[in-house]
């Protein structure tokens, strides 16, 4: 019998039937002690982390040329606190972020700050921040040069509006605290990925690839927060990249991902971001996505269309389709206590029992290094063509890693068969020393890794983790590109192929083994009740990204014979629904300000009581572009396509600005279009 179906029908006890009984215990203590009103206190908040929508290079494809010109859908961070309603310091708060990584750098710059306000309530033990890998966001957000050698070094304004919105959204979680419940519900989604390297997927063993009949993880969780018996928000995890937005888009985005949060939050629910009111909050998070795919036809920017806008509305709501159903169906209580484990692990130099390698031998990781297959990219975000995935098929660099293999037998068994492009590790580019986080909201636990987790991986990895704590696989979640980022992560059954996310495990053949290893060391702690070693320090990481090579805006100047926000190009006077209304600034430059919790541009309509906003460059039916025109002078095109259901009147288009003077003094201003009819 499959050993997953197994296991995902009774718990798993090696030596953890103690704690199982303990937890159900305690729950069940908890459940009869409270008073009306709810098993916990919990809190919602939405941060707004919309970096530098100008010359900014894009995360996530490595394309030199993909700069920021715009905004599609601003970023945000939505966070989510919980604590026991009668011991309110045992808490946890649960970040997810429309942002490609999470780096070391945010994460220590929000605690810092967070320390600051709320001295010892959150911090890294407590604190799980992951990303929703969106490739559709601005860079330059790391310390480490890997990560910021295409965004031309450090970007500041990035940094600190990632840092500034994560934040805020966890501030805003905390003081939005009050007593409510929480349930879950299970369900699967089979429309929304696909395997992009199923020759890889296909080398482990039958057990493992009878648990993804179809090459994908179909799995979509959903944790319902509720007050007074109704729903005010939900976090919904499920595996698949957010890439349905391709290399060639220059429009910040959320992607797919980022959509499906503003269908439930804006669409459905009606939440305006720009009033501070939480409302219904969707945090739509990943899991172990390192081998699935949006783009269903396996190229870039295709799946149910070739337009990949459309893609990305279509994939979202698939996502937003399948957890609003979930919500409905989720009458499973979580009860029980709230807990967490932190430790660092040095995965350039981890020694691997062989309870872990699966060839009754232990083995070490080692220093980073980047194969040439990494460099071919993925089928859905292709590299240069002389770079071919595959273990063989990049003959100069094969050659040069057999004679290194050759000179160094451990060097072979860590490696071997990766090509090595290049040694990221020993050049100090990447992180060597990660945090690993294990989150426990009563019967749901969190597995935070800061990689990006095969199917397979991650199914290891939660039946390791629930192998120590007596509980189902299916009560355990990974949460990937959490706390920190160090590229891939695939069993060394799927590392022997050396396809993309091979070449881009980093820390060799062993890492997974490794993970599996030190969260079973973790999990262990929290079945027996006692603390976690910390292990090595995070401050022996090198750190050389925050060089900054782009310079900043220097100065703004209208185009000749005009002022800031005059109108260059004018709406027409009628527009039917469905048609696309378009208006052209005299503009500056827009990371000035970046209008955080704001807007570059709002569309109004005329009412009895004044103009009415009824859209702003956070909505989908919007875009901003903006573009040079010489030196210093910039113009910034709105565009709105109008809505099906928008009401027949009276509109208009505004744009907000700053333009910086030669000084260095930013002025604020604003244009205004003239008047068209919609109807």
């Amino acid at each position: 019998m499959d050993g997953g179906t197994t296991l995902g029908r009774r718990p798993v006890l090696r030596g953890g039937l103690a704690a199982l009984l303990t937890a159900a215990a305690a729950g069940r203590t908890a459940a009869a002690s409270e008073p009306g009103g709810g098993h916990y206190l919990l809190g919602r908040g939405i941060g707004d982390v919309t970096g530098q929508p100008a010359e900014n290079g894009m995360m996530g494809y490595a394309r030199l040329e993909q700069r920021t010109t715009g905004i599609h859908q601003r970023q945000r961070a939505r966070a989510f606190v919980i604590a026991e309603r009668t011991a309110p310091e045992r808490r946890v708060a649960v970040v997810t972020v429309d942002a490609g990584m999470i780096f070391g750098a945010v994460r220590r710059a929000v605690l810092e700050r967070l320390a600051r306000a709320h001295g010892t309530r959150y911090g890294e033990h407590n604190v799980l921040l992951t990303a929703t890998h969106t490739h559709a966001g601005p860079g330059g957000f790391s310390c480490h040069t890997l990560y910021n050698v295409t965004t031309l070094g450090f970007q500041p304004g990035t940094f600190e509006a990632l840092v500034a919105g994560i934040t805020e959204s966890i501030e805003r979680a905390d003081a939005d605290l009050a007593p409510g419940n929480l349930h879950i519900a299970r369900g699967e989604l089979t429309n929304a990925s696909v395997n992009r390297s199923r020759a890889a997927f296909d080398r482990n063993p039958a057990a493992d690839r009878n648990h993804f009949p179809d090459a994908t993880d179909p799995a979509t969780v959903l944790l319902r927060f509720e007050r007074g018996g109704r729903a005010v928000g939900a976090i919904n995890w499920f595996a698949t990249h957010a890439t349905s937005l391709s290399p060639d888009n220059t429009l910040i985005s959320g992607d797919n991902k980022g959509y499906a949060a503003y269908r439930w939050e804006r669409e459905i629910a009606g939440v305006d971001y720009r009033t501070g009111d939480p409302g219904f909050v969707a945090a739509f998070a990943q899991s172990n996505a390192a081998d699935m795919s949006p783009n269903l036809e396996l190229r870039p920017g295709t799946g149910p269309t070739d337009d990949e806008f459309a893609n990305t509305r279509i994939i979202g709501d698939r996502q937003y389709t399948a957890a609003a159903r979930l919500l409905r169906e989720a009458t499973t209580a979580v009860d029980g206590g709230i807990d967490h484990r932190m430790s660092y692990v040095d995965m350039s130099d981890t020694r691997v029992a062989p309870e872990f390698t699966g060839d009754g031998s232990s083995h070490r990781t080692c220093a980073a290094a980047l194969g040439a297959s990494f460099a071919a990219g993925a089928e859905d975000g292709p590299g240069p063509s002389f770079f071919e995935e595959g273990a063989g098929n990049n003959p100069f660099f094969g050659t040069i890693s057999r004679a290194l293999y050759r000179a160094s037998p451990r060097l072979r068994d860590r490696q071997a068969p990766k090509e090595i492009l290049l040694p990221v590790g020993s050049m100090g580019w990447v992180p060597r020393i990660l945090p690993i986080q294990l989150v426990r909201i009563g019967t749901l636990y969190l597995v935070g890794i800061p990689q990006e987790v095969s199917i397979v991986g991650g199914l290891r990895l939660r039946r390791t983790v629930a192998a120590e704590l007596g509980v189902y696989p299916t009560d355990v979640v990974v949460a990937g590109y959490a706390n920190d980022y160090a590229g891939y992560l695939t069993t060394p059954e799927e590392y022997d192929q050396q396809a993309y996310e091979g070449g881009h495990t980093m820390f060799g053949r062993w890492s997974l083994p490794a993970y599996q290893q030190e969260f079973a060391r973790i999990a262990a702690d929290m079945a027996a009740g006692r603390d976690s070693e910390p292990g090595p320090s995070p401050a022996g990481n090198p750190e050389g990204g925050g060089v900054r090579l782009q310079p900043g805006v220097v100065f703004d100047s209208p185009p000749v014979g005009r002022e800031f926000g005059d109108v260059l190009e004018q709406p027409q006077e009628h527009y039917r629904r469905g048609g696309t209304v378009r208006v052209v600034f005299a503009s500056a430059h827009p990371n000035n300000d970046l209008h955080r919790d704001g807007s570059y541009l709002l569309v109004q309509r005329r009412s009895a009581d004044g103009w009415v906003t009824v859209a702003d460059d956070g909505d989908w039916s919007t875009r901003f572009r903006w573009a040079r025109r010489g030196v210093a002078a910039s113009t910034a095109t709105v565009s709105w396509t109008i809505p099906p259901d928008a009401a027949e009147g009276e509109y208009r288009v505004v744009h907000h600005g700053a333009a910086k003077a030669v000084g260095g003094e930013i002025t604020p201003f604003s244009g205004t279009s003239r008047t068209f009819r919609v109807g």
